[in-house]
C-alpha cells in the first residue's frame, strides 16, 4: 500500500466502523491502518478482541483521558488508565471515528441529551482531540455517527451544540442522514445521522458527496429485496427450537376466534392476535406492536434493530420460515449490519467460564453500525485525502454503483 491512513476508533463497540474502515481501500494505492479502539462494555470487548488484531483500549474512555478520575472501587486500576493513556496518545492518527452513544438522544430512548451522562460522552471527543493536538497533531477527520434524531432533539439545539464545538476546534462539518436501506444491499430501515469534519479546508472542498447523494442510492425490487433476505436467513436449515413461536409458549399470541370471544370484554385485547394467520408470507418481516396487534413491514425490509430486542416486546422482529414463526437469530441480526458471520466474523461462545448469552449479541447487532455504509463513505473519504495528497486522480463522488453493490454482497 502507497499510503496508509492511521484511524483510532473511540465508542467502537464491536467494530463496526473500524470493520468498515478496514474494507475500504483504493487498489492498493491507499487505504486505512486501524491503530486503536476503545470500547467500555465488556462483551462488546470480548466480541471485539476475537475479530480484530490491533490494541483495544478497554475501560472508560474519561478515565483513560484523565486517570486521575479513577478511584479504589473502580475493577480497572488507575495504573491501567495511565498505561492507556500513554498509548491512545502514543501516535498521530488521520482519522478519528466515534459512534458516540445515542440512548440519549434516540426516539427509542427517553431523549434526555446532555442530562444524560451517556450525553455527556461527546465532550470525550472534544478533550481527545485536543489532547492529541497538543501531544501530536489534531486528526486530519472526524468520523462521528448517531440517530437520526440528534439533529433535532430539543429542537435543533443538542446538535447546534455539538456542531459549535467541533467548529471551536478548527473543523469544517458536514453531515447528513442516510438510511441502510437505501444504500446498501442490507435490507434493514436504518437512519442515522454521519458527521464527518474536515480539519483542512482542501479536503472539505473536495468532500461534496453528501450534495448528491441520489448517485449513491440503489433501486429494489421485490425480487431484489427477496434475494437480499435470503442472503440473510437461511430458510434451507431449521434455527434453534429456542428461537421459535408456539401456542404451547405464548398462548396470546395463537389465539383463535372462539378462545378471543370468550375473554372477557373488560379484559380482552382490540385486537386479536394469532401469528398463524397473520404471519403467512415468507421472506417478509413482522413485529408484534406493544403485544397488541401483528405490523408488516411495508418496505419488504427488516424495522430498525434496538439494542433491547433481545429482552423480548414489540422490539422483536419475527419471520416465517418452513418450521413455523420465529425471531431473527443473533446471527442474522449482525448479518443485517453487514457484519460477514460465518465468513471471517466470530461470535463468542463462553466468556468467564459461561456461554455468550445471544441477549448481549442482539445488544450488539442493535448497537452497532450498518458496515457497508461505513464501507461506502469511508472510501469516497480515501479517495479525497488520496487525491489532495497527490496519490492519484480519483474520481470523487461518481461511484460505479455495480461495483459497490459487489462489494456489499459480501454474503452472495
Amino acid at each position: 500500500m502507497e499510503k496508509t491512513y492511521k484511524v483510532g476508533g473511540m465508542f467502537a463497540g464491536i467494530g463496526g466502523i473500524c470493520l468498515g474502515f478496514q474494507q475500504a481501500e483504493l487498489n492498493g494505492i491507499a487505504g486505512y491502518g486501524l491503530e486503536w479502539a476503545n470500547e467500555m462494555d465488556e462483551y462488546a470487548c470480548e466480541t471485539y478482541r476475537i475479530n480484530f488484531s490491533h490494541k483495544l483500549i478497554a475501560g472508560d474512555i474519561n478515565k483513560v483521558l484523565n486517570p486521575d478520575l479513577a478511584d479504589k472501587g473502580d475493577p480497572l486500576s488507575k495504573e491501567y488508565y495511565q498505561l492507556m493513556n500513554q498509548e491512545i496518545l502514543k501516535n498521530k492518527i488521520d482519522v478519528l471515528t466515534g459512534g458516540f452513544p445515542c440512548q440519549a438522544f434516540s426516539i427509542a430512548g427517553e431523549r434526555r441529551g446532555f442530562e444524560d451522562e451517556r450525553g455527556n460522552l461527546f465532550w470525550s471527543i472534544v478533550n481527545l482531540v485536543e489532547l492529541l493536538g497538543a501531544t501530536h497533531v489534531k486528526p486530519r477527520i472526524l468520523f462521528l455517527e448517531n440517530v437520526k434524531n440528534l439533529k433535532s432533539h430539543d429542537r435543533g439545539r443538542t446538535y447546534s451544540v455539538i456542531k459549535g464545538e467541533i467548529e471551536k476546534l478548527g473543523y469544517i462539518v458536514k453531515e447528513h442522514v442516510l438510511n441502510t436501506m437505501s444504500y446498501s444491499c442490507l435490507p434493514q430501515n436504518r437512519e442515522r445521522i454521519y458527521i464527518i469534519c474536515f480539519l483542512q479546508k482542501d479536503d472539505a472542498d473536495k468532500f461534496t458527496m453528501f450534495e448528491h447523494m441520489e448517485r449513491f442510492e440503489f433501486s429494489h425490487d421485490v425480487h431484489d429485496r427477496e434475494n437480499e433476505i435470503k442472503k440473510i436467513i437461511d430458510y434451507a436449515e431449521k434455527a434453534d427450537e429456542k428461537y421459535y413461536y408456539t401456542k404451547e409458549k405464548y398462548p396470546h399470541y395463537f389465539l383463535t376466534v372462539e378462545e378471543y370471544e370468550n375473554i372477557p370484554k373488560q379484559e380482552r385485547k382490540n385486537v386479536r392476535v394469532n401469528l398463524d394467520e397473520q404471519i403467512d408470507e415468507m421472506f417478509k418481516f413482522y413485529q408484534v406492536r406493544r403485544g397488541m396487534y401483528v405490523r408488516k413491514n411495508k418496505s419488504d425490509v427488516c424495522p430498525t434493530l434496538t439494542a433491547n430486542m433481545g429482552t423480548g416486546g414489540h422490539n422483536v422482529p419475527l419471520i416465517r420460515d418452513n418450521w413455523g414463526i420465529r425471531k431473527l437469530t443473533p446471527a442474522e441480526t449482525l448479518k443485517l449490519q453487514g457484519f460477514p458471520v460465518g465468513k471471517g466474523f466470530k461470535i463468542p461462545l463462553r466468556y468467564k467460564g459461561k456461554p455468550f448469552a445471544d441477549s448481549n449479541v442482539y445488544k450488539q447487532a442493535g448497537n452497532a453500525v450498518s458496515v457497508p455504509i461505513i464501507k461506502l463513505l469511508a472510501t469516497e473519504l480515501l479517495k479525497v485525502l488520496a487525491e489532495n495528497d497527490k496519490l492519484g486522480k480519483f474520481i470523487i463522488d461518481e461511484p460505479d454503483i455495480n461495483a459497490y453493490q459487489q462489494m456489499s454482497l459480501w454474503n452472495q
